[in-house]
C-alpha cells in the first residue's frame, strides 16, 4: 500500500466520523455562535496555509512519507478528526483548512494534497448528506444543482490547476480564503 493510500484510507475513517458528529450537532444545536466564528476559522486556515513555508522551516518539519511517524499520524489524525467536525457542521472554508493542515504536515505538493482534500471531503460530505437526509433537512433541486457544480468544478479545476501551475494555485487559495473571511464578516455586520 503507498503512502498516498494509506492517508486516505486512515484520514478518510477519521473523516466520516468527525463529519458525522459534525452533522449531529447542526442538527442538534442552533448555529448563530457557530456561525460568528466562522469568518476566524476561515482566516486561522488561511494564514495558517500562508505561514506553511515559514513554520515547517523553523519546526524543522519533514515532507511527509512512507516513514510517516506516529507523532505525523497523531498530528494528522487530531487536525482532521477536528476539520470533519467542522466540515460535517458548517463547511465553508474547510478545503483552505485541510490544505493548510497537510502543508503543515509536510505533504508540500499541493497538487497531491488537494488530490487528498477532495477525498476526505467527500467523506465528510458523504456522511453529512445522509445525516441531513435522514432528518428530511435537504433540499433536492438545490442540492443537485450544487453537486453538478462541484463535480464540474472538481473536473475542470484540476485540469486548470496542473495548466497554471503550483505558485498560481496556492496564491489563488490565499486570495480565496480572504475573499471568503471578508465577505462573511460583511455579511455578518
Amino acid at each position: 500500500m503507498n503512502d498516498s493510500s494509506l492517508i486516505l484510507m486512515r484520514l478518510g475513517v477519521i473523516s466520516v466520523i468527525g463529519g458525522g458528529i459534525g452533522a449531529w450537532l447542526l442538527i442538534a444545536t442552533p448555529a448563530p455562535t457557530f456561525a460568528r466564528l466562522v469568518p476566524f476559522l476561515i482566516l486561522f486556515a488561511t494564514i495558517l496555509f500562508v505561514m506553511q513555508t515559514p513554520v515547517n522551516r523553523w519546526l524543522h518539519l519533514p515532507a511527509a512519507g512512507k516513514e510517516s511517524t506516529k507523532a505525523w499520524w497523531i498530528g494528522a489524525s487530531v487536525f482532521q478528526f477536528f476539520s470533519a467536525i467542522y466540515g460535517g457542521y458548517f463547511g465553508a472554508g474547510n478545503g483552505i483548512l485541510m490544505l493548510a493542515a497537510m502543508g503543515l504536515l509536510g505533504l508540500h505538493d499541493i497538487h497531491r494534497a488537494n488530490g487528498i482534500k477532495n477525498f476526505l471531503g467527500v467523506c465528510i460530505n458523504s456522511v453529512a448528506v445522509v445525516a441531513f437526509s435522514m432528518m428530511h433537512l435537504v433540499s433536492w433541486p438545490r442540492s443537485l444543482f450544487m453537486a453538478i457544480a462541484a463535480l464540474a468544478g472538481g473536473y475542470f479545476g484540476a485540469r486548470t490547476a496542473r495548466r497554471v501551475g503550483r505558485v498560481f494555485i496556492r496564491r489563488a487559495i490565499v486570495v480565496i480564503g480572504f475573499v471568503i473571511t471578508i465577505a462573511m464578516l460583511w455579511k455578518m455586520r
